[in-house]
């Protein structure tokens, strides 16, 4: 596998290339979904009460959370190859360490480690942008955030397949191996020099984050989108579990996580979004997605009398989040070149807020007002954002074309 040269930011990315970020991207974010529908395993193994054993999800999130301020801006201002390649290897690290884990504290410990280092999927993201040609970019972005997307819904599949055989440690210690050899394929392709990093002090690093959101109005647009479509996509997935595991439905936990397998096909139909962004047509793809986020919940909302209803709802939903998702960051990348990954810092701090909130909120509603109240409230946050694009469509600006 030979070397990516620094030609590829002006010329056309290798498909291969534009692959292997893919791949890279969706084992890092899927480390920190692992351990979702472990949760009850982790309890007896590690006598955690159940109603205390989602601290693991909820310390991995906020570390995942303060990864992205802290830790994603350094794309702009370190050699991305070095840092990449530094994180994947710390990331094997804290695999181990949960993998190997013999009491609570050093599950803990490896999980936090494990959210804070996940980071490194939104680093790729931005320097995969920045290693595109600009007319190639939303197409390239829409590649890359697929093997995000793809990672996030299969890590509850995979992680249940591996217990099954051999044992929940299995799953992170294949995961450390795979995560090994990834970034050593990694060091070998990527460029070994980087144009346009900035001069910034790390502190002044991350002040100007701030200042982005104060001087790009397209960023502050599309991370308002992004909270939203990801309340509503965690709307859909942290509940979901419930009415398919209650009468009439009933359905077994292999049964259920074969669903994330329908939102893996609208995923991937949706990277073709950024071929749109690349034509200039990145707002119209917005209305047109944002409408569908709306429409799909009238067919979620059919899911305990009709399951081919849901499955098409699913396919609709992840179509219209994602193509959202990559149009957002075709359009923020082509502002700010030399800042690719303090805008990817900003706007995916958004991204966390909206499916911490989709996930609690959620989760309450289904408690007081069953699956009729979840779908309203997915469908109420879809209308929110697809009314705030508009408003700001009739918003003249310089910035938003």
């Amino acid at each position: 596998m030979g070397k990516l040269e620094e030609k590829a930011t002006v010329s056309s990315m290798p498909r291969y290339v534009a692959l292997l970020f893919a791949t890279a991207c969706g084992l890092a974010v899927a480390n920190i979904y692992f351990a979702q529908p472990l949760l009850d395993t982790l309890a007896s193994e590690f006598g955690i009460g159940h109603s205390s054993v989602g601290i693991v999800i909820t310390i991995t999130q906020i570390c995942y959370a303060l990864g992205l301020l802290l830790l994603v801006p350094l794309g702009d201002l370190l050699n991305r190859r070095r840092l990449i390649a530094g994180q994947m290897l710390l990331s094997v690290l804290a695999l181990i360490v949960v993998g190997t884990a013999a009491n609570s504290t050093m599950l803990l410990i490896g999980m936090a480690a494990v959210g804070l280092l996940a980071v490194v999927t939104q680093t790729l993201v931005a320097f995969a942008a920045s290693l595109a040609a600009p007319a190639e970019r939303g197409r390239i972005v829409g590649v890359v955030t697929s093997g995000v997307v793809i990672g996030i819904l299969l890590a509850r599949t995979v992680a249940g397949i591996l217990t099954d055989l051999a044992g929940w440690r299995s799953v992170y210690l294949v995961s450390a191996v795979l995560t090994l050899i990834m970034a050593s394929a990694l060091f070998r392709v990527l460029p070994h020099h980087e144009p346009d990093r900035t001069s910034l002090s790390y502190p002044q690093l991350l002040r100007s984050v701030l200042m982005l959101f104060a001087q790009e109005r397209i960023l502050r647009i599309r991370a308002v989108l992004a909270l939203l479509i990801f309340t509503a996509f965690s709307i859909l997935w942290t509940s979901l579990v419930l009415p398919l595991s209650s009468p009439p439905l009933s359905l077994s936990h292999t049964e259920i996580g074969a669903f994330g397998l329908a939102g893996v096909a609208g995923a991937l139909a949706a990277a073709r979004a950024g071929r749109l962004a690349d034509r200039g047509l990145g707002q119209r793809t917005t209305g047109v997605a944002l409408t569908l986020l709306l429409a799909s919940w009238l067919l979620i909302g059919y899911t305990e009398q009709s399951l081919s209803a849901l499955i098409i709802g699913v396919i609709i939903l992840d179509l219209a989040v994602q193509a959202v998702h990559v149009t957002n960051q075709s359009m923020i990348y082509a502002v700010r070149p030399e800042a690719q990954s303090r805008l990817t810092a900003g706007y995916m701090i958004f991204y966390s807020i909206g499916s911490a909130a989709g996930s609690i909120a959620s989760t309450n509603m289904y408690a007081f007002a069953g699956w009729s109240g979840v779908c309203l409230l997915g469908a109420a946050v879809s209308a929110f954002a697809l009314l705030f694009w508009a408003l700001t469509r009739w918003l003249p600006s310089s910035t938003s074309k």
